[in-house]
Formats: C-alpha cells, sequence, structure tokens
C-alpha cells in the first residue's frame, strides 16, 4: 500500500468512525471541558460535562474516582494542574466498571507516574474472557488497550488510601464488576459520607445486547435492580455523580452563584437518584419494545 493510499485509508477510517453512534464522544472533546473545583473537602471534580472524575486529596497522596474517557487524558491532567495539584502525587485509580469512557488515563496514570489501579474483580476476568463488553473496539485510538488492573475490588472490601477508608460492594447490572462505594470526607470542621454508584446505565439492559452476550432470559436486568437495592439505603451526605446529569448541572450552577451553602450537601440526593432509577429501569422492562 503506497502512502497515498494509506492515506486515504485513514481518511476512510476517520470519516466512517465520525458516522458511528458513537463518533460523537470521540470528537472534539475539549468542548466537553468544565473548569475543575472543589466539590467539597478534600473532593475536588476533574471530569467534564459528560464523565465524571473525582480527585481525592487523601493527605498522603492523591486518589482518582475514574479515569474519564478514553482521549481525553490530557484534558483531565490539565484539570488536576489546574487545582494546584500535581498529576505525579495520584498513587491510586480507582475504576467504577470496565468500559471505555471511565478508564481513559489509567494506564497513562500508572505508567507515568506508577498510579495503581482497582478495578472489580468481574470487570477484571471481562477483560481477559470477553475484551469486547469493555467496548475499547469502539475507540478510533489505537494506543489505548485493556490491561490488568494492579488490584481487584471484591464485594464487601474495606481498603485504606492515605487517611481515607473506602467501603467497596459490588453491583452488577451496567457491568458485573461496576462498582459502589462509601467514604468519608471532611473540609478540616465537618465530616460528610460520600457515595458513589459506579454505573447505571440502560445501554447494556437493552435486549439485543443481552441476547448478544447470551442472557436470552434478561436475567442481567433483575440483578441490576437487586444492586440498587442492596445499597438503596446507605447513609449518603454527598453524592458523586458516575455521568453528568441535570441535577449535577443545577448545583453546580447553584455553586458558582456563590449564594451560601453547598449544594452537593444533600442527604436527600442518593436515595431520589437510586429510585428514580429504579423506576426507569421498571419502566424499561415493561416496554414492549425491550421484551
Amino acid at each position: 500500500m503506497t502512502m497515498r493510499e494509506k492515506y486515504e485509508e485513514y481518511i476512510r477510517r476517520q470519516k466512517e468512525m465520525a458516522s458511528a453512534p458513537m463518533g460523537r464522544l470521540w470528537t472534539n472533546q475539549e468542548s466537553r471541558y468544565i473548569e475543575p473545583f472543589r466539590l467539597f473537602g478534600n473532593v475536588y471534580y476533574v471530569g467534564d460535562s459528560w464523565v465524571c472524575v473525582h480527585l481525592i486529596d487523601t493527605g498522603d497522596g492523591l486518589l482518582l474516582l475514574d479515569a474519564g474517557n478514553c482521549g481525553a487524558t490530557a484534558m483531565l491532567i490539565h484539570a488536576i494542574w489546574s487545582l494546584g495539584f500535581n498529576p505525579a502525587d495520584v498513587r491510586w485509580v480507582i475504576l467504577s466498571h470496565g468500559h471505555l469512557d471511565h478508564f481513559g488515563a489509567a494506564v497513562f496514570m500508572r505508567r507515568m507516574f506508577g498510579s495503581k489501579i482497582y478495578l472489580g474483580e468481574p470487570d477484571a476476568k471481562m477483560f481477559r474472557e470477553r475484551p469486547e463488553l469493555s467496548l475499547i473496539q469502539e475507540n478510533p485510538d489505537v494506543s489505548h488497550g485493556l490491561f490488568e488492573p494492579d488490584e481487584i475490588i471484591r464485594d464487601g472490601d474495606v481498603k485504606r488510601f492515605g487517611n481515607t477508608e473506602i467501603k467497596f460492594y459490588l453491583v452488577p447490572g451496567h457491568t458485573m464488576g461496576a462498582i459502589a462505594c462509601f467514604f468519608d470526607v471532611t473540609d478540616g470542621t465537618s465530616v460528610m459520607r460520600a457515595g458513589f454508584f459506579g454505573g447505571l446505565g440502560f445501554n447494556t439492559l437493552g435486549k439485543d445486547y443481552l441476547i448478544e452476550i447470551g442472557d436470552t432470559e434478561y436475567k442481567t436486568r433483575q440483578i441490576c435492580l437487586g444492586s440498587i437495592a442492596k445499597v438503596r439505603n446507605e447513609h449518603v451526605d454527598i453524592f458523586l455523580n458516575n455521568h453528568v446529569d441535570n441535577r449535577f448541572k443545577k448545583k453546580l450552577a447553584l455553586m458558582r452563584e456563590n449564594q451560601g451553602g453547598n449544594p452537593f450537601v444533600d442527604p436527600s440526593t442518593w436515595g431520589e437518584y437510586l429510585d428514580e432509577k429504579r423506576d426507569a429501569l421498571i419502566a424499561f422492562m415493561a416496554d414492549p419494545k425491550n421484551i
């Protein structure tokens, strides 16, 4: 193949990927940039307007909760620097689940700074045995690939990161290795409990997807409902989003208006969010086109 033919093939593939259903996820990601901000105390937001990433200052190194979309690593690094932190101090990267829009910068952080990657045990197995379920094949950047985590997360694990102790639960559904986690955060005066649910998208609960992966009886949907119920009654003062939603946008707007108080400190959000997702999933399951 000549250089010209290689170029034409490159352009053809670019156009093909851009016009694919997920093409919009890889183009002009910089337009999704959000100015990073302190969410509460030692927790900071360094994600964009689609994929959430949180940074926790543990007092003995930094922790990232998720690592952003593939192709958005430079934007994440910029956000960390903009807050006055050094990305080289990121010691740990905890992944909510094994989809490519959440592990984008993970391998870079490990190679560049020695950060350790944590992933739910079922999703680590998925990477080895069913790598296509990570959706890595949707990413047009060949520099990204799958990986073995440094540490696996099992249901009920309690792990310490600096001065921060995190309780983990597996909440299978969106992927079988999705995690929920809970930990205390502080502003030096008060202590609040943060909670995070690592994935409730219905794109992996549609009938075509479930049939393709071998779940012809749609059991994964009931598993997902069970996961919601499993952690629904946890006490959470500060809900940490997995993806940006309208609730997050409203709270961020209120914070930037600086009218006093912190809208992200809201013990009602956790239950409201999970109840909404439960009800939406039940309606999704009852819809004739999903049966």
